[in-house]
């Protein structure tokens, strides 16, 4: 049957404002009766009393399969955990009141958060909207805190929504892309409320978020792995909705990579930033979402097929990002000593990189020790930038092997100054100036050096952050870095973003009460207090996608 029909959708243009929305109801999907979680082995097989305190090196791999309750003691704040010395910041308090302040509501339920609640602004644009990646920090922050309700709304609401037609300029995008952001209308005489949804034809750019189903299907893991409630990811419109995700993703082409390719301006770096190609953040985003959906898909004979899809498409991408996109000292070597003009499959350097085309700056950062994820792999081109979040990412869904986490943990360090500076964290890294900006940026005057995209150090950024410490065993890192936030953030108002260097300046054209910039604090707050937390957002090691990397020999003579 049609899932259209299936959940009583129309087929609208994305452009049309839908009023009444049929008779939706939110609760209409889930007339299963909710699992007792008792039952649900796989998700608590020890108590969380039994879990390791102390987080040394290497002992993070049993995070993944534990259940996350998210029980507390309190409405407002999250409890106190004296095992582990941590007491409740006096801004937590202040967070919670703001992220609640922020919340949507669609027919009297909550459906999501706006993205900024900043009244001071001029121009609202679409920061009143609900953006599915901006809503994960706080749909994150909601499950910690026991209040599953509102994330079980948006997922089953950004999933009516995927079945709308979207038409931009006459032109069909594929059945499975889920909306950049959605805006909730409410008329007050006629009683009714009207969404709007935004598939990229309102966009700055006009581009499409790839990201947002990948987000989409890590936060409904993420919601059954907190509640243990199998049942809204059991649903046909769930296993309904992951197919048509990864069908876009997974169809065959003329590529030659098992990277997927994307345009500018398709995943947080919304702007025009040279990340067209390979984007690090969507390669990891998507290796997680692939196994996100691995682990929720059911054997029957559509989800088998998709399955059998997934599993050919995470080896061959594990092995060419370990592979080709990972850089340490000794990798950064032997691209400095490539020969070019190699022809057939022996060829060392296979993307026919040119030795000149590596920046000066990347000689300085590279430390001995460490290593990470560069921006984007294609012909002739390497983009050698940090990107933070695409890195965090491949850690958590265990894109990284366990050394190559250590590694980017161990850079994190080394170049704390650059990456964390006076406010965490770098988005990316270093800035693009001069001619250089003006071409790659088309003199973007948001995307100016150290400023938003272009090397702007970005609040939100610390949950990932600290999820990636606390799976590595690092966790002093994620705690150094969130009391240099303490010291800024509440007394500046939750900006989106700061500008320079060290992050010293609150962005130029930043947004107050950035609500993501208020989950994230929250949601590293919450994890660093109860590291069981980890589990809805981590995923284990799959030793049977672990490749045997073999450094080239060419060069040792």
């Amino acid at each position: 049957m049609d899932g259209t029909k299936e959940m009583g959708l129309r087929n609208v243009s994305s452009t049309c404002s839908i009023s009444e929305m049929d008779d939706y109801d939110l609760s209409r999907l889930l007339d299963k009766p909710r699992l007792n979680i008792e039952r649900q082995r796989s998700f608590d097989e020890r108590s969380l009393s039994e879990l390791s305190i102390g987080l040394t090196r290497g002992s993070y791999d049993n995070y993944e399969t534990t259940h996350s309750p998210g029980g507390r003691s309190g409405f407002d704040t999250p409890a106190s955990s004296a095992r582990n010395s941590f007491e409740p910041h006096p801004m937590v308090a202040e967070a919670w009141e703001a992220l609640r302040r922020s919340l949507v509501h669609f027919r009297g339920q909550p459906v999501g958060t706006i993205a900024a609640y900043d009244h001071a602004s001029e121009e609202v644009l679409n920061y009143d909207q609900v953006f599915v990646r901006d809503f994960v920090p706080s749909a994150l922050a909601f499950l910690m805190n026991g209040e599953p309700e509102i994330v079980k709304n948006f997922l089953l609401k950004t999933l009516q929504l995927q079945g709308w037609e979207k038409r931009i300029d006459r032109f069909k995008l594929g059945e499975g892309a889920m909306p950049a952001s959605f805006k909730v209308l409410h008329d007050p005489v006629r009683k009714t409320d009207t969404i709007i949804a935004d598939f990229g034809e309102s966009a700055i750019g006009r581009v499409a978020p790839v990201d947002s189903g990948f987000w989409w299907i890590i936060l409904l893991r993420a919601y059954t792995k907190s509640t243990g409630d199998l049942s809204l990811a059991e649903t046909p419109e769930c296993q309904k909705g992951m197919r048509l995700i990864l069908t876009l993703c997974l169809s065959e082409g003329f590529d030659t990579f098992p990277t997927l390719l994307c345009a500018d301006g398709c995943s947080m770096i919304d702007r025009r930033m040279g990340i067209y190609g390979y984007p690090i953040e969507i390669q990891a985003l998507f290796f997680m979402a692939l196994r996100c959906a691995l682990s929720m898909l059911k054997h029957d004979a559509e989800g088998k097929e998709c399955i059998e899809r997934i599993v050919k498409r995470l080896h061959a991408l594990s092995y060419h990002m370990r592979n080709y996109f990972w850089l340490d000292f000794q990798q950064l070597n032997d691209i400095y000593r490539y020969k070019t003009e190699e022809y057939s499959h022996t060829a060392v350097n296979k993307f026919n990189v040119i030795p000149d085309s590596i920046p000066d700056w990347v000689f300085d950062f590279m430390p001995t020790r460490g290593g990470y994820f560069i921006g984007n792999v294609s012909p002739a081109r390497m983009d050698f930038r940090w990107f933070c979040l695409g890195n965090c990412i491949a850690i958590l869904s265990s894109l990284a092997t366990p050394e190559q986490s250590m590694a980017i943990m161990d850079l994190i360090e080394a170049r704390w100054d650059e990456l964390v500076g006076e406010m965490p964290l770098k988005i990316a890294y270093p800035a693009i100036e001069s001619h250089e900006w003006k071409i790659v940026t088309g003199c973007d005057p948001k995307n100016t050096r150290w400023s938003y995209h272009n090397g702007g150090s970005w609040p939100v950024l610390l949950w990932l952050l600290t999820a990636a410490c606390i799976k590595t065993g690092r966790p002093q890192i994620a705690r150094r870095a969130i009391d240099l936030a303490e010291t800024r953030l509440l007394k500046d108002s939750w900006p989106e973003y700061y500008d320079g260097t060290l992050g010293r300046f609150i962005g130029k054209q930043a947004r107050k009460y950035q609500t993501w910039s208020i989950a994230g604090y929250l949601v590293a707050k919450m994890m660093l207090e109860d590291p069981s937390h980890l589990g809805m957002i981590s995923l284990e090691e799959d030793k049977q996608m672990k490749p045997l990397i073999k450094r080239s020999s060419s060069w040792n003579c």
